[in-house]
């Protein structure tokens, strides 16, 4: 009898650890763009992970970077597999495709954008601390692209 309950009691553990859903610990992040103000180009999506890394003129402080062309004034891409923790987005509307952002007289001539803003200026330049949100589990969010 004792034997039974024990078969009983493994085969239960066994089939509730198949049955579980484990956390992989890992999420993904879409961020969508939208109403750009051509289709020239692509947009350039660079994730960040540190404080202070923001703003990154030179795009050297990344965590990881995809690009993505753009239909009907529209873009997005999804980040796979990162870990639960803090984040920034900075979208770059590369017209020309070379990685850079373009300046005119000392404004970008390229559209750009950050997690949580709506608009940049002299008295509203991103910060990390602004433009980060958390992540822990998998989320979608939407860039506004400013041009200046």
């Amino acid at each position: 009898m004792m034997f039974r309950r024990i078969a009983i009691l493994l085969l239960i553990l066994t089939l509730s650890a198949f049955t579980c859903k484990v956390d992989s610990g890992t999420h993904s992040l879409t961020v969508k763009v939208k109403e750009t103000r051509n289709s020239d180009g692509v947009v350039q999506f660079a994730l960040y992970n540190k404080d202070g890394s923001i703003p990154d003129k030179q795009y050297e402080k990344y965590y990881k970077m995809l690009t993505a062309k753009i239909s009907n004034g529209s873009s997005s891409v999804t980040f796979n597999d990162l870990p639960t923790g803090t984040y920034v987005v900075n979208i770059l509307h590369d017209e020309n495709e070379n990685g850079e952002i373009d300046k005119g007289f000392i404004l970008p001539s390229e559209g750009l954008g950050f997690s949580n803003y709506q608009s940049i200026g002299p008295t509203n330049r991103p910060k990390y601390s602004k433009a980060s949100f958390e992540l822990n589990s998998n989320k979608t969010i939407e860039i506004k692209v400013i041009y200046m």
